[in-house]
This record gives structure tokens, C-alpha cells and sequence, in this order.
């Protein structure tokens, strides 16, 4: 989910930013700090949307730079089990699709694609045998997380799955959702 969260930190602006604008070299080196910067609490930054205060500066001695102690907005990407998501498969593997969610990307693993039996072509292709539904790069879908792993911060991994109601590649939504339910027998 996306997130827009309040952060404090001391912003280190160096000598050759102090010919700008106080608000505008504090941006420029909020952005610097944290542009792709990853946190299990915080999320993965996509962008730093304003400045909110920024504090009096000081001066370490034998750094020659200033600090301030500034509050400042992130726009955040931050993953939650059971979330639904939508983006559009990169890549397909024997065992699975990688599916491209905005700043990261997710595996669903094949046996998670769709409620049959699933098998890979050459041309990178996932088939179903008995409903001949075929997912492929750039087909749009719609997934569940299912797990969240920041095991190695600087490339956290996502497992979705697509064999729930109302997930799956979006073309079969919509053909399951013209398909008229049949009569009930009385």
C-alpha cells in the first residue's frame, strides 16, 4: 500500500549547497539520503513530497557542512500481507511469474497461478491444461500478497498468489464475470 508518512531527521547539507535556497538544498539532499531507500518499518521510498519544517542548522567541527534537524514527507510503498495488487508480468520462469508492482516486483509461484494444472513453454508461457487459459509477459493481473521477506533489506521479496476469487490475469475476470451463473433447479 501506499503510504505518505511524516520523517525527522538531520539533513546534511555540504559547502557546495549553500549558494541555494535553504528549503531547496534541504530537498535536494532529503532526496539524495533517501532516494531508494528501503526500511522494514518505513517501506521503500518513491518520492519526498514536501518539507515541513526545517531547524535551525549547526556546524560539526572538521566536516564543514550544516545539519538540520528538518520534518519532512516520504511517499512510501509499503507491503501488506493479504493486499490485493495490481501490475503487469515481466518475466515468466518454469517455476513462476514475476510480476512488476510499481517499485518492486513479485513471484507467484506457478503452482499459485490459476486452479489448474500449469506447464511451462519455451516462449514463456504459462498454459493451463484443462481451461487452455495462458498467461504471458505483459499480461495485467491481479494478485494477494501472501508473504513479505526483507530478509536481504536492499532487495525485499514478494510472494503473491492469483488462485483466489477475483484475482487472476485480468481478461479472465472479466470473461468470469460475463458468464452468466446457471438456474438454480426447485
Amino acid at each position: 500500500m501506499f503510504y505518505r508518512t511524516e520523517i525527522k531527521d538531520h539533513i546534511r547539507v555540504p559547502p557546495e549547497d549553500f549558494d541555494a535556497e535553504l528549503e531547496e538544498a534541504v530537498v535536494k539532499n532529503i532526496k539524495k539520503k533517501y532516494d531508494g531507500y528501503i526500511d522494514k518499518d518505513i517501506g521503500i521510498v518513491i518520492d519526498v513530497p514536501g518539507v515541513k519544517e526545517v531547524g535551525e542548522g549547526i556546524i560539526i567541527p572538521g566536516d564543514g557542512a550544516s545539519y538540520y534537524n528538518t520534518t519532512f514527507e516520504l511517499m512510501v510503498f509499503k507491503p501488506e500481507l493479504q493486499e490485493v495488487v495490481v501490475g503487469k508480468i515481466k518475466d515468466i520462469a518454469e517455476f513462476g511469474a514475476f510480476i512488476g508492482l510499481g517499485p518492486i516486483e513479485g513471484m507467484i509461484h506457478v503452482s499459485q497461478t490459476m486452479d489448474d494444472f500449469v506447464s511451462f513453454a519455451k516462449d514463456k508461457v504459462l498454459a493451463g491444461k484443462d481451461s487452455r487459459r495462458t498467461l504471458k509477459v505483459g499480461d495485467n493481473c491481479r494478485a494477494r500478497i501472501i508473504a513479505v521477506s526483507y530478509k536481504d533489506i536492499n532487495n525485499p521479496k514478494l510472494g503473491l498468489t492469483m488462485r483466489q476469487p477475483k484475482l487472476g490475469k485480468l481478461e479472465w475476470l472479466k470473461e468470469d464475470g460475463e458468464k452468466k451463473p446457471a438456474a438454480k433447479k426447485k
